[in-house]
C-alpha cells in the first residue's frame, strides 16, 4: 500500500487545477495560474470557463510553464442541456481560443427522461468539434444515481469518442462518489479503449485522493495512474496535497466552489 505521501505526490501530479466560480475575472484566474508553480511540481491543467483561455494561457506563458500545464474548459456548462449545435459551437470555440481540453456535460437529464439518443448525438458532435483536443465528457453521476443509468451514460459517452469519462460539474448535491467512479472505471476497462478518468467535485483531502487512487490501480492497474488517464478536478485540494507533501499537518479552509 502506498503512503500518503506517496499519493498526494501522484495526486498533485494529475489535477485539473479548478476555478469555475460565477465572481471568477482575470485577476483570479492569473491566481489560479500561479499556484501552478508548487515546489512539488506542478497540476496536470487549469480548467476555467472559456473567457480566461486567453488570461490563462498569457499567465503560463509568461511563468514558463505553458509546456507543462495544459489548459481545460467546459462546455454545456453545468446545465448538461440537449442543444447539441449550442455544445457544438461552444465546443469548437473553446478549441479556437486555445483550450487543450474540453470538459462537456453531458445532457443527464434527457437520459433520466428515458432519451438516449441526445447523449449520443452530443457526444459525437463535440467529439468531431474537439479535433484532436482531448474530450472529457461530464456524466453528472450525482444526479444520474441510479447504477444502471451511470453505466449507460457511460457507455454512450464510450461509444461516442469520448477521452475521459468526468464524473461531476461540481455544481449539484452529489458529485464524485467511489461507488460511481468505480461504474466509470469498470465501463473505460470493459471498453478496451485507451480512455482516462476524472474525479471531480468534493475531494479536498490526500486521505480522499488516494482513496480513488487505490480503487483505480484495483481495477485498472498500478501502471494506468498517470496523468493521461487519471484526473482529479478540484480547487481546495491542492493546498491539502501540499500540506501533506511538507508535513504539515494543519489543513487549509477548503476553497469555494468546485
Amino acid at each position: 500500500m502506498n503512503s500518503l505521501k506517496h499519493a498526494a505526490s501522484q495526486a498533485l501530479a494529475m489535477m485539473d487545477l479548478t476555478s469555475l466560480n460565477d465572481g471568477d475575472d482575470d485577476a483570479a484566474i492569473r491566481t489560479l495560474c500561479r499556484r501552478t508553480d508548487t515546489p512539488y511540481g506542478a497540476p496536470a491543467a487549469v480548467c476555467i470557463y472559456p473567457a480566461f483561455i486567453e488570461t490563462a494561457n498569457r499567465e503560463l506563458t509568461e511563468m514558463g510553464i505553458r509546456e507543462r500545464v495544459r489548459i481545460a474548459t467546459v462546455t454545456n456548462f453545468p446545465d448538461g442541456c440537449v442543444n447539441v449545435e449550442r455544445a457544438s459551437r461552444e465546443t469548437r470555440a473553446a478549441v479556437a481560443a486555445g483550450a487543450d481540453e474540453v470538459d462537456v456535460v453531458f445532457p443527464y437529464k434527457a437520459l433520466i427522461g428515458g432519451d438516449a439518443d441526445a447523449g449520443r448525438a452530443l457526444v459525437t458532435a463535440c467529439r468531431e468539434a474537439c479535433g484532436d483536443r482531448l474530450l472529457k465528457v461530464i456524466l453528472e453521476t450525482g444526479e444520474l444515481e441510479e447504477p444502471a443509468l451511470i453505466r449507460q451514460a457511460a457507455d454512450i459517452a464510450l461509444a461516442c469518442g469520448a477521452d475521459f469519462l468526468k464524473t461531476s460539474t461540481g455544481k449539484v448535491p452529489v458529485n464524485a462518489t467511489l461507488e460511481a467512479a468505480e461504474i466509470l472505471l469498470t465501463a473505460i476497462r470493459d471498453s478496451g479503449r485507451d480512455v482516462g478518468f476524472k474525479a471531480a467535485g468534493g475531494i479536498r483531502t490526500a486521505e480522499d485522493a488516494k482513496a480513488y487512487l487505490e480503487l483505480a490501480a484495483g481495477i485498472m492497474g498500478e501502471a494506468w495512474l498517470t496523468p493521461a488517464h487519471f484526473r482529479f478536478g478540484a480547487s481546495g485540494l491542492l493546498d491539502a496535497l501540499l500540506a501533506t507533501l511538507s508535513d504539515d499537518d494543519s489543513r487549509p479552509t477548503t476553497a469555494s466552489g468546485y
